[in-house]
């Protein structure tokens, strides 16, 4: 079995709530995962960042955080979706890495990881600098469409959350 076969059965674990089955499957893959994050190749970074999310690993938000930082989109991509995923019942995640977040949102280079760094977003608190920063990309013209239209859907979700 290969981490990203581990991952998805990690991830069906979790959304059948077998949390028994879910920490013997972590237990058992935490040294591969932490080890694949750290791999020369970003295929490989790539494949256990996103196993953080599916393994629903909160212990490593810390590596978690390296992901976001690392310089290939695919792996920073990956990172972002498994903050996305980790923060739907813990906003906590999300607003840890806010300023992060803020940053990939206006500086990345690659369209995809801005659109996935807005989506992250959404479950985080609704803090001013957030809906702003979401307001402003929305209403900038020079942005690409898709970037525009995901920044004013989770801007007007942020503001309803006030």
């Amino acid at each position: 079995m290969t981490l990203a076969d581990a991952a998805s059965q990690a991830d069906a674990f979790a959304e059948e709530g077998n949390e028994r089955e879910l920490s013997q499957l972590r237990a058992q893959w935490d040294e591969e995962l932490e080890a694949a994050a750290r791999a020369p190749d970003f295929r490989e970074r790539a494949v256990a960042y996103r196993a953080i999310g599916q393994f629903r690993f909160r212990q490593k938000t810390e590596l978690l955080r390296r992901g976001l930082e690392d310089d290939s989109p695919a792996v920073r991509g990956s990172a972002l979706l498994a903050l996305e995923k980790l923060s739907r019942d813990h906003p906590k995640v999300v607003n840890d890495v806010r300023p992060l977040l803020h940053e990939l949102l206006t500086h990345d280079g690659n369209e995809a990881v801005r659109r996935l760094a807005v989506v992250s977003l959404k479950n985080g608190s609704a803090r001013p600098e957030t809906i702003q920063i979401l307001a402003s990309l929305a209403d900038n013209d020079e942005q690409p469409r898709e970037l525009r239209d995901a920044a004013a859907k989770i801007a007007q979700l942020l503001r309803r959350k006030k």
